[in-house]
């Protein structure tokens, strides 16, 4: 299990900071902990400097309205995983101006209903922050090394990224 540092210090900050002469924190925590939402906004919130837009989304564990979801098992590689997140925020930095970006994944049995992740993204002007948060949503549903799988009415089925989830990915590659 991979624990967080108090807020107050950021699990990583971004090099690229230098790059564009501004302070950019980046924070990342793949945990097995549910997280509560309003808190995590809280915190992140507090050290903002010169922000006019604040995007979060939170993915929700869901059942599927045919069949009962008895839970969903998530799998991951420690350290590869966060640096791979991390990777993905710096280009989100890179390609959007924004000011800074948090990630939290969980892993482990999460029952429906559940916060899985959460995504936020801050920045001076609200284009960014929505732009920057979609791209690492769609990053984090297609290709950050997760490997989910659902147990539905006690059969085990592995999930894998759909049609619709690569589509999604494929738009950042067109600008």
């Amino acid at each position: 299990m991979i624990r967080r540092p108090p807020r107050s210090t950021p699990l990583y900050s971004s090099a690229a900071s230098d790059v564009y002469k501004r302070q950019v924190f980046l924070y990342v925590s793949v945990q097995n902990e549910v997280f509560d939402f309003s808190k995590e906004i809280e915190q992140f919130s507090k050290k903002l400097n010169n922000v006019g837009a604040l995007v979060t989304f939170t993915g929700i564990v869901r059942g599927k309205k045919s069949e009962t979801l008895d839970f969903m098992f998530i799998e991951h590689y420690p350290g590869m995983t966060e640096n791979q997140i991390t990777s993905m925020i710096n280009n989100a930095v890179k390609r959007w101006n924004i000011n800074d970006a948090l990630v939290i994944h969980r892993y482990g049995k999460l029952e429906p209903g559940e916060p899985i992740m959460m995504v936020a993204t801050a920045a001076e002007h609200r284009r960014e922050a929505f732009e920057a948060a979609e791209y690492l949503m769609d990053y984090l549903k297609s290709r950050a090394p997760f490997w989910k799988k659902e147990v539905i009415n006690g059969k085990e089925k592995w999930v894998d990224a759909t049609v619709d989830d690569e589509l999604a990915l494929d738009r950042w590659n067109k600008f």
